[in-house]
């Protein structure tokens, strides 16, 4: 038998009809949806959806509107998109719902306030350095340099660089006390 004629007999409640029409249907439907949604577990799902749909409403096709196939597959594919714009409107009200929800853990205002003035702290305690403490902790500290290289860029042994960040550390800590 025919798409058309099983789809008559599946409209008056033929359940035999139904398997026989299953079978003839079901891997064309599957295929169409697969194409659609790509997720093969979705797929699945829409198909079956699809099927069911199919015994509730046989009863609504009209063949002089066209064959059974052709309805059978306008159904899947448009459970098919359906299928798809609802999981995308879910991702997109999930994303819209996370934006919402994001709430700084600070007063923006406030912390660049405060960096700000601890960056100007920062550069009075600096200016209390002598020129080469200065030097040498700003190269290593702001400018990522290494003391072998700090050294290397002030033409000083590696010896003296040493020391001179060791003391200048160590009056910046004094200076800075109240930061820590």
């Amino acid at each position: 038998m025919e798409a058309d004629e099983l789809l008559a007999l599946v409209a008056g409640g033929d359940q035999k009809a139904f398997e026989e029409l299953y079978g003839l249907v079901s891997g064309p439907v599957f295929g169409l949806v697969r194409r659609v949604v790509r997720d093969p577990a979705q797929s699945e799902e829409v198909a079956q959806e699809v099927l069911l749909e199919l015994w509730r409403s046989a009863a609504r096709f009209d063949p002089a509107r066209g064959s059974a196939l052709s309805w059978i597959l306008t159904l899947a594919h448009r459970r098919a998109v359906d299928r798809v714009r609802s999981a995308r409107a879910a991702g997109e009200r999930e994303q819209r719902e996370a934006r919402r929800a994001h709430h700084p853990a600070f007063d923006q205002v406030t912390e660049e306030v405060e960096a700000g003035l601890e960056r100007e702290w920062v550069r009075r305690c600096l200016d209390r350095l002598t020129d080469l403490q200065r030097q040498s902790v700003t190269l290593a500290y702001y400018d990522g340099y290494t003391y072998r290289e700090v050294a290397e860029r002030l033409s000083l042994p590696l010896g003296t660089v040493k020391t001179r960040m060791r003391d200048g550390l160590t009056q910046l800590r004094k200076c800075l006390g109240g930061v820590a």
